[in-house]
């Protein structure tokens, strides 16, 4: 799977997916951006991958600013000159019931999950389209497919709009050369997840709806990238591709 010499942005690049995202593309010969507000974590990833003798950089921003958006995006096509691939990677969970959840904290939700996928794709459209075609690939979830009984309202309903957002963009911007297309993990094997697996029901009740008897790992959804960012996927647009081990099929 070719993307040797792409540019490609990857947001929430400093976190455990994103992460593993940018080591595998870089490692495949993509030159990758890093955008995330953690700049001990990006820079450690740089510093990490550069050792290998492959291409990085990090940008600290706010991924809800628009402003951000503007000068990050300015930057790199002063210093790069194209970028082919944005992934729109960043998220977060306010693990409450929905008649539990404040407003403000649906809010954020929406801001973060889906204002951030909106305001990437806003921005890099136009430069996408003006040197002749691009891709994106924004991480919804499985719960962007389900009403998942175990996660909030909150996120599923995020997530559900960013795989509406996808296709939106894939049917409309195909005809500049715009492919978008979105990835649907289940519940990947993360630390994060390790330390809520710590309560037996928990781990159990994830286990038992995945076919595959496993949890994702985490190169498996890097994996789907690749493909996704790649030459070899070239006619691929608009789809929502589970990366589930067969949880939507049950």
């Amino acid at each position: 799977m070719n993307v040797k010499d792409k540019c490609i942005v990857i947001t929430g690049g400093s976190g455990g997916l994103g992460s593993e995202m940018a080591k595998l593309l870089a490692f495949k010969g993509a030159n990758v951006i890093i955008l995330d507000l953690d700049k001990q974590k990006g820079d450690a990833l740089v510093k990490d991958i550069q050792s290998e003798g492959y291409k990085a950089i990090f940008y600290p921003m706010d991924l809800t600013s628009e402003e951000d958006w503007k000068t990050v995006l300015t930057t790199i096509m002063k210093k790069d000159g194209k970028i082919d691939v944005l992934v729109n990677n960043v998220g977060i969970n306010i693990r409450k019931p929905l008649e539990e959840m404040e407003l403000e904290e649906w809010n954020t939700m929406m801001l973060v999950n889906v204002g951030s996928v909106f305001l990437g794709a806003k921005h890099m459209i136009p430069i996408m389209r003006k040197q002749g075609g691009g891709a994106i690939i924004n991480t919804s979830s499985v719960c962007g497919l389900i009403g998942h009984r175990y996660t909030p309202e909150a996120y599923t309903t995020t997530k559900g709009a960013v795989t509406l957002l996808t296709k939106s963009i894939a049917a409309r911007y195909a005809k500049d050369g715009i492919r978008c297309n979105s990835i649907h993990p289940s519940t990947v094997d993360t630390p994060l997840v390790q330390e809520m697996f710590k309560d037996p029901v928990k781990k159990q009740q994830r286990l038992e709806e995945v076919p595959l008897g496993r949890l994702a790992k985490a190169s498996d959804v890097a994996n789907a990238v690749l493909y996704l960012a790649s030459d070899d996927a070239s006619f691929i647009n608009g789809i929502a591709l589970p990366i589930d081990g067969g949880v939507i099929c049950c």
